[in-house]
């Protein structure tokens, strides 16, 4: 059944910043809300996005049925600290230890502390996660033989079935609330992380990992299933709640590393092993949305699709052939579209994502060039169930309901937006069309850096000047991809998102 429009009509005209007591709407009629994260999925992976090599009907459906957003953005370029900005409603370089976590890291989400699950419990919503984590369990380094703990349970979900960390890290099990699936007492589970970044160490179901794995043989996981199994929980999550207003993040593995594409979706796409893990990713968001249609709760759920950071080519495991300079092997697919960049920068490609929303008789069927990101979405569904904020949650997270309902008119919702890559070296400031993008603090810094992939799909290397050693300054409403640096001739504009940047970067919005 809909919701009555009046009550949704006040939220919207609500004062736009973040929903704290002195400006709390009365609470609406509460629509299921899905929130499907897909991973390192880029701006032109999807066909309603421009993609031609692979095909995507499911998500092309879901633009179709809502609003496609050109501007919406994750505020890292890499997954950890954009995962935490979305759960926490604060940029990630606000806390130390955000950065890529390991497989043993402790949690890094305070459980006292204010996120959408705990948000959303209290309005009375059930809460899940199914699918990747990768924001540290327990504390460090996490045991994965008794109970594990602190962890999604102790910052507002209600249930979760993860993985730990990604696919290329161990341990390579799946954790169902507290405890590892399977695991058997007799043989249990040991880490070793110590080996630098990026190099694989073990080789688990014979694929490369980073981080040594011994134990818990009886409850590894099988690559080739882990997107029929986020499927399978996510729609079977849907199912048990469909009688009461529930939360469920669907946090996909695909299409990050090691890609693994389960043999029916292998060659299914014009791209390589890269573009058949989109179609399985397109399949797990079909079995989402069907269920939804079956149990006739479409027009009563809130969907919404994004990324946790933009597209690379990068390969591992089955995946021998993307990589660095392989855009052969892409078959012209231009994974980021026109954007400059990837996974990893702080370019547009890092950060610009696919972002639809839809809510049959709600959200405005169409395209919105509105500046909006993941991290918003703490205030955002403060707004949408009528809740307050305390004055020290979500920090950095504005009420953009009115701007994922599609409602014209009136000014933007969000201004600035900083922008990061891992460990905050390297931000970046955008301001309606402008892109302020400093140095790397951390470039020269020996053995901080690897090669990036590829910059520009239009390019076979690296361009010389990645990451930029002085400040630049973009017009994206002339120059998306980012290639006419103007800030020379712009240096009252310089001066002034480079103060902005250091004001925001130094307290608050």
């Amino acid at each position: 059944m809909k919701h009555a429009l009046p009550l949704l009509t006040a939220l919207v005209l609500a004062p736009l910043g973040a929903v704290h007591a002195a400006d709390a709407a009365k609470p609406a009629s509460k629509p299921n809300i899905v929130f499907i994260l897909a991973d390192d999925i880029g701006y032109g992976d999807f066909g309603c996005y421009g993609a031609t090599k692979v095909k995507t009907p499911n998500v092309d459906r879901l633009a179709s049925q809502g609003l496609r957003f050109t501007d919406g953005h994750s505020m890292a370029s890499v997954c950890t600290p954009s995962r935490y900005s979305f759960l926490t409603g604060e940029y990630a370089f606000r806390k130390q230890g955000t950065g890529i976590a390991s497989g043993e890291e402790g949690l890094i989400i305070e459980p006292a502390r204010t996120t959408v699950p705990a948000l959303l419990k209290r309005a009375g919503y059930t809460t899940g996660i199914v699918g990747k984590w990768h924001l540290g369990l327990g504390t460090k380094p996490t045991d994965f033989n008794g109970e594990i703990k602190p962890g999604p349970l102790e910052i507002g979900f209600d249930y979760a079935w993860i993985m730990p960390a990604t696919a290329d890290r161990v341990p390579c099990v799946w954790v169902e609330n507290r405890r590892v699936v399977n695991l058997d007492p007799a043989d249990p589970i040991k880490l070793d992380y110590r080996v630098q970044r990026g190099e694989p160490r073990s080789f688990i179901n014979g694929i490369p990992r980073i981080g040594e794995q011994t134990g818990g043989k009886a409850a590894l996981w099988d690559d080739e299933n882990i997107s029929t199994v986020i499927a399978a929980k996510s729609c079977a999550f849907i199912e048990q709640h469909k009688g009461e207003p529930f939360f469920l993040e669907v946090a996909t593995h695909n299409i990050h590393v090691p890609r693994s594409p389960n043999p029916k979706f292998r060659g299914k796409s014009e791209c390589g092993v890269r573009g058949d893990t989109i179609v399985e990713f397109d399949w797990t968001v079909g079995q989402v949305l069907d269920t939804l249609d079956r149990l006739k709760l479409a027009d009563n759920t809130l969907v919404i699709l994004t990324s946790d950071n933009g597209g690379v080519l990068d390969n591992n495991g089955p995946d021998t052939v993307h990589g660095i300079g392989s855009l052969e092997a892409n078959n012209g697919h231009l994974f980021n579209g026109v954007l400059h960049g990837t996974k990893g920068s702080v370019y547009e490609g890092g950060t610009r994502l696919p972002f639809i929303t839809r809510w049959p008789g709600h959200v405005r069927s169409g395209v919105s060039d509105e500046l909006i990101c993941q991290v918003d979405m703490l205030a955002s569904f403060a707004a949408l169930t009528g809740q307050a904020l305390a004055p020290a949650d979500g920090p950095d997270s504005l009420n953009v309901l009115p701007a994922l309902l599609g409602e014209r008119g009136g000014k933007p919702c969000r201004e600035y937006l900083v922008e990061q890559n891992n460990d905050a070296s390297w931000v970046g400031l955008r301001k309606g069309p402008w892109k302020l993008l400093p140095p790397d603090k951390g470039a020269k810094a020996p053995g901080k850096r690897l090669k990036p992939e590829v910059e520009h799909p239009a390019e076979a290397v690296a361009n010389k000047d990645y990451p930029p050693e002085k400040i630049k300054l973009f017009n994206l409403t002339d120059d998306l991809s980012e290639t006419k640096d103007i800030a020379a001739a712009h240096p009252d504009i310089v001066a002034e998102m480079s103060a902005k940047l250091a004001e925001i970067m130094k307290s608050g919005k």
